[in-house]
């Protein structure tokens, strides 16, 4: 199993960077932020880019993959996005990744002053937002008239260093947002269940997982996909325990969602306060190899 840590995007950049490069030292597979324009209860705390910070964490570690986890389509447009995430590319020399999801509720749902988009709206608008940013990424010239995302000969050169493109991490829980994981991603992500009122552990947790990775390997038998090709990500913190309270309790965690067939586990990097309240020090006999 290989091991992320999300590092929030809310410290300036002469403390930050340090944690992106611990997160490095410690032997992490990959390290993400979250992309978002207002975040819970953070909204009047300070917060920063995600695009400009991961790419300053390009430049300042060597070895880490980086990436979003997850970029939202709620503000976002396939075309200049895909000129950021090619430099992005570009800086980190192929290191890369971009995690997108189909963009919540709440506060970046209409922040730019527009309603909140129907489920059935925000479904066809994912499926839209990644057809079109896949074929930015890989063709150096892109026309394309959609319901809601269009481009007019838009250029791409130099194009991606790593090739065809940009691996994608897709996060979906239903059938539909899981058919564009099979039809375009390298790693399926998923959170857990989001209607739980409280972070479930380990076992529960895995329980949930193990149901929706079920219906991921229909989908991809659907689609002609191997799934065994697509690798499976995990974000505790949220609706699933991390497990960073002790080595023991993480050690059965990260031993739950691997039984299970889990390739990828990622973390919150410990905060001093909630959200992702634990102690650093543990965090760091965890995780040092």
């Amino acid at each position: 199993m290989r091991f992320g840590v999300v590092i929030l995007p809310e410290l300036r950049w002469p403390v930050a960077q340090q944690q992106w490069r611990r997160a490095e030292e410690l032997g992490f597979d990959h390290a993400w932020t979250y992309d978002h324009l207002a975040w819970r209860a953070l909204r009047d705390a300070p917060w920063f880019g995600a695009l400009p910070v991961l790419t300053a964490a390009a430049a300042t570690t060597q070895r880490i993959r980086l990436g979003t986890l997850v970029a939202s389509i709620n503000f976002r447009h396939p075309v200049p996005l895909a000129r950021e995430l090619t430099a992005i590319d570009d800086i980190s020399a192929g290191r890369f990744i971009f995690g997108v999801g189909a963009g919540g509720t709440g506060w970046d749902a209409t922040i730019l002053g527009q309603p909140e988009w129907s489920s059935r709206e925000r479904a066809d608008r994912f499926v839209e937002f990644v057809t079109l940013l896949d074929r930015l990424l890989r063709e150096p010239a892109t026309s394309f008239t959609g319901r809601y995302y269009s481009a007019n000969e838009a250029r791409s050169y130099p194009g991606c260093v790593q090739q065809p493109r940009i691996p994608f991490a897709i996060a979906a829980t239903g059938r539909r947002g899981m058919r564009l994981a099979a039809t375009y991603a390298d790693t399926w992500v998923t959170v857990g269940d989001r209607s739980a009122d409280h972070p479930l552990e380990a076992r529960s947790g895995a329980q949930v997982v193990r149901d929706q990775m079920a219906l991921l390997d229909e989908v991809c038998a659907m689609v002609g996909r191997d799934p065994r090709s697509l690798h499976r990500l995990v974000l505790a913190g949220v609706s699933l325990d991390s497990g960073l309270e002790s080595e023991t309790r993480f050690r059965d965690t990260a031993g739950a969602y691997a039984a299970i067939g889990v390739t990828d586990l990622v973390v919150p990097w410990p905060r001093p306060t909630p959200p992702y309240a634990a102690d650093l020090k543990t965090f760091e006999r965890i995780f040092a190899r």
